[in-house]
C-alpha cells in the first residue's frame, strides 16, 4: 500500500543531492528501499522534471521526463503531455477521443 507522495522538490534532492533531505525524509526513503516499498509521484511532479530536464543547474534523467520534454509546444496541457509520453515510451496504442491529442500526431491513437 503507498503511503508517501514525494513532492518535486524531494523527488530532486533525493536524486541529486540526497545529503539535503531531512534526517526524517532520509528515514523514511530508506526505508521504503530496504523493504523495496514503493512511493507515489504526481503527474505534475513529471512534468515540472521534464522542464527541469531542460533548463536550470540540475538535469534529471528519466523516460517519461525526456520523452515529455522532446515534444515541444505541441501539447501544452501537463496532463496530456504525461498520459502522450507514457504511451510512447511504452509504445502504446493511446485510446482516445481528445481532439488536441490526436490532431498532435505525437502518439499512435485509437479514436
Amino acid at each position: 500500500m503507498l503511503r508517501f507522495l514525494l513532492d518535486t522538490n524531494a523527488v530532486i534532492r533525493g536524486l541529486t543531492e540526497p545529503k539535503n533531505l531531512s534526517r526524517e525524509q532520509t528515514r523514511i526513503l530508506d526505508d521504503l528501499d530496504r523493504h523495496d516499498h514503493a512511493f507515489a509521484i504526481s503527474v505534475v511532479t513529471l512534468f515540472e522534471l521534464a522542464i527541469r530536464q531542460t533548463v536550470g543547474p540540475r538535469r534529471i534523467k528519466g523516460d517519461v521526463a525526456r520523452e515529455i520534454a522532446s515534444m515541444g509546444d505541441g501539447l501544452r496541457d501537463p496532463a496530456d503531455r504525461a498520459i502522450v509520453a507514457t504511451a510512447r515510451i511504452h509504445n502504446l496504442k493511446l485510446l482516445t477521443s481528445d481532439q488536441r491529442i490526436i490532431d498532435s500526431g505525437l502518439v499512435t491513437v485509437v479514436e
